[in-house]
């Protein structure tokens, strides 16, 4: 188990989900943690849970929430500085926010492809951006991108979705050759089929086999536990047993 008493952590889409449990996790770990997201009533739930401490637990830092729509680079710079105003630091970034829309090409609204565009890319552009002046003075630093398997996996009516993942990868490439020297290490995770209301929301059927949000937590703690020597830039994670088709 990785200490990371001390270290501060920002996730993005930090109130459910992937991000949630992943949040839980660092705070569990010891980081003080800032979780970032639009709803300003599951910022303040999700807030004052991680400031709970837990029996057996090694001990939960401190719990920041700040209302950040990642589509906005104000909201994404503010997200940033006020968590090192308030922390004193910034250790890790999880770039996890998003969002899919699923409709046939001729269908799609310009406003839908707009949306996921500029949630899965362009926000983890401007969150890494404002982050990264500040990731420099850790010294061992993380940014985690989560991206998804359908960045390398084209699908019907996901056009939108596979650009904004097949963007993320090509962005995340480009960035840890950029940084890697400033002790920053750049990952992305590439989940299958998780059990999220994310998921649920367009596939309504038994998520029993489905890859668990606390899964991805384990890969971020498995990452974050790597000696600073080494780098394991890419996670793809499926399902081991997939619904087989009828």
């Amino acid at each position: 188990m990785v200490d990371m008493t001390g270290k501060v952590a920002i996730v993005t889409g930090g109130t459910r989900g992937i991000g949630r449990s992943i949040a839980e996790r660092l705070a569990a770990l010891g980081a003080d943690v800032a979780v970032g997201a639009r709803n300003e009533g599951d910022l303040r739930e999700a807030e004052a849970s991680l400031c709970e401490r837990k029996e057996g637990r090694r001990g939960w830092g401190r719990a920041l929430g700040v209302r950040c729509d990642v589509r906005s680079p104000e909201d994404c710079t503010r997200l940033i500085e006020k968590t090192v105003a308030t922390f004193g630091r910034l250790d890790v970034l999880i770039n996890n926010a998003g969002i899919g829309r699923f409709a046939h090409v001729a269908d799609l609204s310009i406003a839908d492809w707009d949306a996921t565009l500029q949630t899965n890319l362009s926000g983890v552009f401007y969150c890494c951006r404002a982050a990264i002046s500040h990731l420099r003075r850790s010294g061992d630093a993380w940014i985690i991108n989560i991206g998804s398997l359908a960045g390398k996996n084209a699908f019907p009516n996901g056009a939108a979705y596979n650009a904004s993942k097949f963007g993320l990868i090509g962005f995340s490439e480009a960035l840890m050759q950029e940084i890697r020297y400033d002790d920053i290490r750049v990952s992305y995770i590439m989940p299958g089929s998780v059990a999220t209301e994310f998921q649920s929301s367009w596939a309504q059927h038994d998520q029993s086999w489905k890859i668990q949000p606390q899964d991805i937590a384990d890969i971020v703690e498995n990452l974050l536990a790597q000696p600073k020597r080494s780098h394991v830039s890419r996670v793809e994670v499926r399902p081991s047993q997939p619904r087989r088709s009828d």
